[in-house]
This record gives structure tokens, C-alpha cells and sequence, in this order.
């Protein structure tokens, strides 16, 4: 992308992150069978896109003039598609089969889908990172998530 570009999407992002944070601050502090509100996703999504904002501003005024090549990028439709139906049956099947096997289910396809092969790796991520924000989420933050489905006999 160009500088003045990268620079003014920094800008637009750098304001949306400050309306999320500021306006995550109107929503209920608290919910029901939960220590943590409603408000605390959107506060955190908001000051983490200000802080990658700021990095995108920094970068556009680091970085020296180079070269840009004016050749069309191919798009990737098939890959959007399966990372989009996979986006789109996450959410549709969290309740039903827990947050733990459908955050591993959709990573394991995000990951295989970006790059074949090194599946141990796809496989310890995948199962690490589902595990590690539902125990963070859960057992340190007093949050609910959907559990593991009751078939299983986990719960």
C-alpha cells in the first residue's frame, strides 16, 4: 500500500478504536453470572485498535519512500470462502458445541487453510489457544463461556 494511505487509514482506525473505548464505557458494567461486563470486549478491542493504529502511523513516517509495484494482486476467493464459512459456523454452533471445540475446530481450518501441512503445530496452537483464553476467561476473569457440549461428558 502507499504511506498516504497507510497514514490516513491509521488516522480513521485511531478514531473508531476511541469510539469503541469511550463508548464501551456507556454499556452495563456487569452481567448476569458474570464478574465481567459487557463493556470490558468492546473497551479492550477499542484500545487495542488505538494501539495498532498508532504502530500504522509510526511505520508511514519511519519508513522511507520505496518502490511500489503496480502489478494486480490476485485474489484469493476460495480461501476467503472457507475462512468465511468457517467464521460464519463458529458462531452458529459455539452454544451447541462449547467454545473450546469450535475455537479449536475454526482454528485448526484457519490455520490448514493459510498454510497445508504442519498440522502438530496447527494442532498445539489450535488447542493451547482455546484452552488458554477459555481458563483465562473463565476460572482467572469469573466470565461464562459455553462450556464443552454435555454428549461429551466433560462439563
Amino acid at each position: 500500500m502507499s504511506k498516504t494511505f497507510d497514514r490516513y487509514a491509521g488516522i480513521v482506525f485511531l478514531a473508531i478504536g476511541a469510539a469503541f473505548a469511550a463508548g464501551s464505557r456507556s454499556i452495563a458494567a456487569s452481567a448476569y453470572g458474570s464478574n465481567i461486563g459487557a463493556n470490558i470486549f468492546p473497551m479492550v478491542l477499542g484500545i487495542f485498535l488505538v494501539l495498532m493504529s498508532l504502530r500504522l502511523i509510526y511505520e508511514t513516517f519511519r519508513r522511507q519512500q520505496q518502490t511500489e509495484s503496480r502489478k494486480k494482486e490476485q485474489l484469493d476467493y476460495r480461501r476467503f470462502g472457507i475462512i468465511f464459512v468457517s467464521a460464519v459456523l463458529y458462531a452458529y454452533f459455539l452454544e451447541d458445541i462449547g467454545f473450546v471445540l469450535s475455537t479449536f475446530i475454526f482454528l485448526m481450518i484457519g490455520f490448514q487453510t493459510m498454510q497445508r501441512g504442519r498440522i502438530w503445530v496447527s494442532l498445539l496452537i489450535s488447542a493451547g489457544f482455546s484452552a488458554g483464553v477459555y481458563y483465562l476467561y473463565v476460572y482467572v476473569l469469573d466470565g461464562s463461556l459455553p462450556g464443552f457440549p454435555a454428549w461429551l461428558g466433560l462439563s
